[in-house]
């Protein structure tokens, strides 16, 4: 039984020391990010009248460009988590009122057919992130819809 233990335990020895070694000299890859950029949510959803005379309910995110900031610190989170006197969601983005009115303007003028179909939706977004880089100085790689109610 010793001799099989003084020969099992070099062994075994060496075999941590290459695993060890390998460990140490071959670096793990980062996984590819699909989604570069931060993603902001508009703190409140929108709640529009298409031009066809139905309701349109959306929430709205922003891809926010790498090294564009949400406006988001201490003070400013304590500020966002409060509500204002009439019970809105105030967001931390600094243009966000700018972002809001561009948003509104341009569904108000869709109609219930156009926000329902994939194609001219995706359109409408192109429609708003060009605004968005027209009159803001956020930096917006997408717009996206990840709620969207028609009634």
């Amino acid at each position: 039984m010793k001799r099989k233990l003084k020969f099992i335990l070099p062994l075994l020895i060496i075999l941590i020391g290459v695993g060890v070694g390998y460990k140490m000299t071959h670096k793990t890859v980062a996984p590819k990010l699909k989604v570069k950029g931060e993603i902001y949510v508009l703190p409140q959803d929108f709640l529009i009248n298409l031009s066809d005379g139905q309701f349109a309910k959306v929430a709205v995110a922003l891809i926010l460009a790498p090294g564009q900031s949400d406006g988001a610190s201490a003070a400013d989170a304590s500020a966002a988590s409060a509500s204002s006197s009439n019970g809105e969601t105030i967001g931390t983005l600094p243009e966000e009122p700018v972002v809001r009115a561009i948003v509104t303007n341009t569904l108000t003028n869709a109609t219930s057919s156009t926000l329902l179909g994939q194609g001219s939706r995706l359109q409408i977004e192109r429609q708003i992130l060009a605004s968005i880089r027209r009159y803001t100085d956020v930096k917006v790689s997408q717009v996206l819809f990840p709620d969207l109610t028609v009634q």
